[in-house]
Order: structure tokens, then sequence, then C-alpha cells
């Protein structure tokens, strides 16, 4: 098995205006890295205070939702200027780590 060292990158947006779908597509269609997974919370805060949270009342969701995603860290690094402008940098969390990319 042979490790590369990578940079996972987790970024925090929402449900609302289709945001995290213009991430995804910035990651898989423009970008091709190397594994992308989306997450959507049940719940969550940011700056504002402001709670976003699923409840059987709701007519439309502005729930949370987390895109993870690592590649070589060059790749990561060409792709984190448009992401900034996507969502801002206050909501994008960087770090080193390992993985088999064979």
């Amino acid at each position: 098995m042979r490790v590369s060292e990578v940079t996972l990158v987790r970024v925090y947006c929402s449900d609302s205006g289709h945001q995290h779908q213009k991430v995804i597509d910035l990651l898989h269609r423009e970008h091709r890295v190397a594994g992308v997974t989306a997450f959507r919370g049940i719940a969550g805060f940011g700056r504002s205070g402001d709670l976003h949270e699923a409840s059987l009342l709701d007519v439309s969701l502005d729930l949370p939702i987390v895109i993870e995603f690592f590649d070589l860290p060059d790749r990561v690094e060409a792709v984190l200027p448009m992401l900034h402008e996507l969502v801002g940098p206050d909501h994008i969390v960087v770090w080193s780590a390992k993985a088999n990319l064979e």
C-alpha cells in the first residue's frame, strides 16, 4: 500500500439556494478531486446564532450541509480560492492527512 500526503477539507454550507450543489459541481465537474462526501445535518447554527433545524412542520428546509473532500495538496490549493468565493473563508476547515490514492 502506497500512502500519500493529502489535504482534507470540510466545507460548511446551507441547503438554501442550492449552495451545496454549486460546491459539489465545482469539485466534481471542474476539478475532479479524489473524493467528495456530503452530509446533511439535522440542526446547526453559525456566527449569526440563528438555529436551523428539521421539524415535521417545516415546508422548506434550510438545513446545514457539510461537504468533505480530499486530494493532493497542490490540487486542493488550486480549488480553495473558488470555494472561498462560493461560501466564504470562514466556512472552510483544512488539515493534512494521509490516504492510499492507488
